[in-house]
């Protein structure tokens, strides 16, 4: 069996393939349980954010293609969609690479600390649809404390980077004066918290945050000191925002191009300013083409997040040494754990031998032979049982397996250097 990881990133994937492939939280539970019933699979779980969508397995070996048709499938994208943007990872690679991911070494902006919540957010779905085992679920909570050992022994966190301060960031060139404008925030997860927070302590204006679900609505605007609505009342309050910030896990535009000329005709050229932070993408890209509109995907964060990364560069170093060590770690726990299986099937077949041979002595001992000789007979046949076996296959061993074998045995019988 391997450890295996699968996926695409913001690294090389547009966000055109990255929202194709993406699941949803509503998607999840169901294409979890999907995943760990194919054959081959032992252990599953998914992690899909905006900026990556990773399928990790405890899986044969050559399962890879099976699961890249599997998620193309699940996905309902064509034959040949993303190939040229997917990774794979293994073993050591997939451990070294999901330690990376929890400490934001692999994220967008490095250092950021929201890619931990989204895996231990993983972590629990995977647990709760019963999909994980002893690998995935140890390596899970392994990189959660990798995580936080990297925080804290390096500066890594120490300065306000992240993609929601790299969108306010934005906004700040485009706006002066942030207290005269309105924002308009779609979605209340944790993205657009972050978000709503960072315009709340740079002193926007106007806070209105729209939410399916008018509660979660509501206590994001009590936060930020904002005013909250439904999704459904957004046609009636998109005329008033000035900045709009969407991240949502729908499917399908909650803003299309229809709208958003509405909008633009009613603000009498007064500009609009609009990011998308979502995956699949919540505003029509097409709304691009008006006038007076500045639409920014996530994609295009990577310009301001780039003028923030060589703050973080020595304190990544320092971070990848500690990986590199942790990760490892866990490669040593996980070849123990394959060999502890061999190990307790050698001592289960010597404990088969030894009672077969004891039971035969007992038999010589009831049957009047003297002690010495019972003693004689269960040693040399007991010896000669377990030594069967490996003998043989030393025998039989062609000239380049019969070198490896007998080094090999020279090790295990602790004997001396030929």
């Amino acid at each position: 069996m391997a450890l295996l990881t699968l996926g695409l990133s913001h690294h090389r994937a547009p966000v055109e393939a990255r929202e194709r492939m993406a699941f949803t939280e509503s998607d999840l539970p169901a294409a979890l349980t999907r995943l760990r019933a194919l054959p081959g699979v032992d252990e599953a779980a998914i992690v899909s954010t905006c900026n990556r969508t990773e399928i990790m397995a405890v899986t044969a070996l050559d399962e890879e293609s099976r699961l890249i048709d599997w998620w193309r499938r699940e996905r309902q994208a064509p034959d040949g969609m993303a190939d040229k943007y997917l990774y794979t990872h293994r073993d050591l690679g997939s451990v070294t690479h999901s330690l990376r991911v929890a400490s934001g070494l692999d994220s967008l902006v490095v250092g950021e600390p929201q890619i931990l919540g989204q895996m231990k957010q993983s972590y629990s779905m995977a647990s709760e649809a019963q999909t994980l085992g002893p690998v995935l679920g140890r390596l899970f909570q392994h990189a959660f404390a990798v995580a936080k050992l990297v925080r804290s022994q390096t500066q890594i966190g120490a300065h306000p980077v992240s993609v929601a301060y790299a969108a306010l960031q934005m906004a700040r060139r485009i706006f002066a004066d942030l207290s005269s404008q309105t924002a308009l925030l779609i979605g209340a997860g944790e993205m657009m918290q972050l978000v709503g927070r960072h315009l709340h302590q740079n002193g926007v204006g106007r806070i209105i945050v729209a939410n399916r679900s008018l509660e979660r609505a509501e206590k994001l605007a009590r936060e930020v000191h904002g005013y909250a609505i439904s999704l459904n009342d957004l046609p009636s309050y998109m005329g008033d925002a000035d900045l709009i910030v969407s991240s949502t896990a729908a499917r399908g535009y909650i803003i299309d191009r229809e709208a958003m000329r509405r909008v633009v005709r009613s603000r009498r050229r007064k500009p609009v300013f609009m990011i998308d932070l979502a995956v699949p993408r919540d505003i029509e890209p097409a709304i691009a083409d008006l006038e007076d509109i500045y639409l920014y995907s996530i994609d295009d964060l990577r310009h301001v997040v780039a003028e923030n990364l060589k703050l973080r560069e020595e304190a990544a170093r320092q971070a990848e040494v500690l990986i590199e060590t942790q990760a490892q770690e866990f490669a040593r726990w996980l070849e123990s754990r394959d060999s502890a299986a061999t190990i307790q099937e050698i001592r289960a077949r010597a404990r088969s031998s030894r009672d077969e041979v004891l039971e035969k002595a007992r038999r010589r001992l009831a049957s009047g032979q003297s002690p010495e000789e019972v003693l004689a007979f269960l040693a040399d046949t007991l010896s000669n049982k377990i030594l069967h076996a490996p003998s043989q296959a030393l025998r039989r061993a062609d000239a380049v397996e019969q070198a490896m074998l007998l080094n090999a045995a020279r090790r295990l019988f602790d004997l001396p250097d030929e």
